[in-house]
């Protein structure tokens, strides 16, 4: 098997965060997701749970699939 690039999802939140000019307390706000875990998943620190996704997509009135890169998508 030949592997020309490693597949890999990416969390976009940050890019998302930027283009809606949202800071990470108005996440935290919206989601009700603690800032530090904002922080952490928008660094790409952490790996959000799928709990933590749906609602994030709910608080920004966004689907999952919104949130992350995917050759699988």
């Amino acid at each position: 098997i030949e592997m020309d690039r490693i597949h890999t999802m990416e969390i976009i939140l940050d890019k998302i965060m930027y283009s809606r000019n949202l800071s990470v307390r108005q996440v935290s706000s919206l989601t009700d997701i603690p800032k530090s875990t904002i922080n952490k998943i928008q660094l790409q620190q952490k790996s959000p749970t799928m709990d933590e996704m749906e609602a994030i997509a709910k608080g920004l009135k966004l689907r999952i699939t919104d949130l992350f890169l995917s050759d699988y998508k």
